[in-house]
């Protein structure tokens, strides 16, 4: 097992630059703003052959009491438990503060192994940057530089001393990978909801106001025995909204969030109309070609009227995602949540789906004889064979002649004809026409001199007989 490094400490000290330096990653949202990062992050680290495991906090004031300051504290607590070493962070250029004392206090009573990490201390000499922490009674300081990445090695061989590690097993070939799950929708439909009933626990806050998921969230767990990695995302709200700096950066995490992974969870909120955000998100979804399935939240505490108007709503904005599995479900109380992963798999085994030449070219031809392609000029196209070229998303290539003049309306009804031929429910089509390159084309061929002779008596003869 490796060791869990969780750091902890007032806001602003530092922690999450710490992490990505520990992780040497970008994986956590820095700026200069106090109470940026919320939910616990968790990343994986390794010195020389010591692997370690390394886990983000938010700023800890436990004398808060309530609102979303006392869920990021309960946040922090969980991670405590779960720690085999805390790294107390405190910032060493403001110097000890009243809150530091008070989390010390709090920190030597769970009993775990505590060291003292003053940071921000580039250029400061060591003695007199270290004195004063002394009085927190949790031994000797180590004076490090998150951002400058000074006796950070000095740290991690003193935080590791004593525990024994294995070397790391390269995984086989041919082994499966977990999916990865993204959830992903506007701000405050219920995405840190559903997570947290999908694990059966508060690994995420879910608070109720807009906003309150900031950086991209990994949590590993198991479903019917399987193995699947979640993702918690930002809410992305329409770009002329997003103003903020913070904002920013956890909409392209959110993006990125999509882009890495297999499956992606849309949420939408029953009690609003769906939006023109919800189709553009829809929409980028689409265009990085990751599985789809939908999620209609809040269903509980609507009437059969105000449920017919969403499922009209959903066909007219949102049509173009039939091809994806739809549940309507309640995320707080957990109704409809169980059929979530069924069609999560079922996504994802169709977007990995390898289909057969021989299959591929039946459906085809079946398909062009129920229904041939309009003509193009004179003539009509011909699609002879076709195979697959990619998968996740699946991508069939249809070889013929005169493909280019095949319309779009044409491209859409092979698509759903390979889609219902071969059951590939949940994940985006993509089909791609080659028509095949002719060798002579754009070549003249000399003539021969016999031929030159003839081609010159037939001129000769056309001006005499026409003038």
């Amino acid at each position: 097992m490796k060791p869990t490094l969780v750091l902890v400490g007032r806001p602003n000290v530092g922690k999450s630059t710490l992490f990505n330096r520990l992780t040497r990653s970008r994986d956590a949202i820095v700026a200069d703003i106090p109470g940026l990062t919320r939910d616990r992050h968790y990343g994986h680290g390794r010195l020389g052959l010591k692997p370690y495991l390394v886990v983000d906090t938010g700023g800890f004031e436990p004398v808060v009491k309530s609102g979303i300051l006392h869920a990021m504290a309960k946040q922090t607590l969980q991670a405590v438990d779960e720690a085999d070493i805390v790294l107390f962070i405190v910032d060493g250029r403001q110097g000890l503060a009243a809150q530091d004392k008070i989390i010390a206090e709090q920190l030597r009573k769970t009993g775990q192994k505590i060291i003292l990490v003053v940071n921000k201390t580039e250029g400061m000499p060591y003695s007199s940057v270290t004195a004063e922490f002394h009085e927190l009674g949790l031994g000797t300081p180590c004076a490090v530089s998150a951002l400058h990445g000074d006796h950070l090695g000095e740290l991690i061989d003193f935080a590791l001393e004593g525990y024994p590690y294995e070397e790391e097993t390269a995984a086989e070939p041919g082994q499966e990978k977990c999916p990865v799950i993204a959830i992903a929708g506007r701000p405050n439909v219920g995405k840190s909801t559903l997570i947290n009933t999908l694990l059966g626990e508060e690994r995420v806050i879910a608070f109720d106001q807009p906003g309150t998921t900031r950086d991209s969230i990994y949590v590993d767990f198991e479903y019917g025995q399987r193995s699947y990695t979640l993702i918690d995302t930002a809410g992305l709200r329409r770009s002329g909204k997003v103003w903020e700096t913070v904002e920013k950066f956890s909409v392209v995490k959110t993006l990125q969030s999509i882009e890495a992974a297999n499956v992606v969870i849309l949420v939408l909120d029953a009690h609003h109309e769906i939006s023109d955000q919800d189709a553009h998100i829809a929409g980028f979804i689409l265009e990085t070609g990751r599985s789809l399935v939908v999620a209609i939240n809040k269903w509980d505490g609507l009437d059969d009227y105000q449920r017919e108007i969403i499922k009209r709503e959903f066909e007219r904005k949102l049509g173009f995602l039939s091809f994806a599995n739809l549940h309507y479900i309640s995320a707080l109380y957990g109704n409809g949540v169980k059929g979530l992963m069924p069609s999560v798999d079922a996504a994802y085994a169709a977007a990995r789906a390898h289909i057969p030449t021989p299959k591929l070219t039946r459906a085809m031809l079946a398909a062009v004889a129920k229904q041939q392609p309009p003509r193009g000029g004179m003539s009509r196209p011909k699609l002879r064979y076709a195979h697959q070229g990619g998968e996740n998303p699946p991508l069939i290539i249809v070889h013929g002649s005169m493909l280019e003049h095949v319309p779009q309306t044409y491209r859409r009804y092979l698509e759903n004809t390979f889609r219902e031929v071969f059951k590939l429910k949940g994940t985006p089509l993509r089909v791609e026409f080659r028509t095949g390159h002719n060798p002579y084309a754009g070549k003249k061929t000399p003539l021969t001199e016999e031929e030159a002779r003839r081609a010159h008596s037939r001129r000769r003869r056309n001006r005499k007989k026409y003038g």
